[in-house]
């Protein structure tokens, strides 16, 4: 029973995650500038991790979400970026 309770915790926080580039907006100047990310962005970042694959196939964000400084901001902040 605690196994079920526990998945349906982790499937339910996953769903109420809203997908929103403008939550990542602590993160734009490391992603422009290449400077280290802030804790606020870290945060943002762990936040939006289950939207990032949809933020790599808009063609309006693929540039900076695959950018090489954004591969740098997630490593800094322990986020793996997914194969989509």
């Amino acid at each position: 029973m605690l196994v079920v309770v526990l998945i349906g915790d982790q499937l339910g926080a996953s769903e109420a995650v809203t997908c929103s580039a403008t939550q990542l907006s602590p993160c734009l100047g490391a992603i422009t500038s290449g400077t280290p990310p802030s804790q606020a962005c870290c945060a943002r970042l762990r936040a939006q991790q289950p939207c990032l694959c949809g933020y790599m196939r808009d063609p309006n964000l693929r540039q900076y979400v695959n950018s090489s400084n954004a591969r740098k901001v997630a490593s800094s902040c322990g986020v793996s970026i997914p194969s989509c």
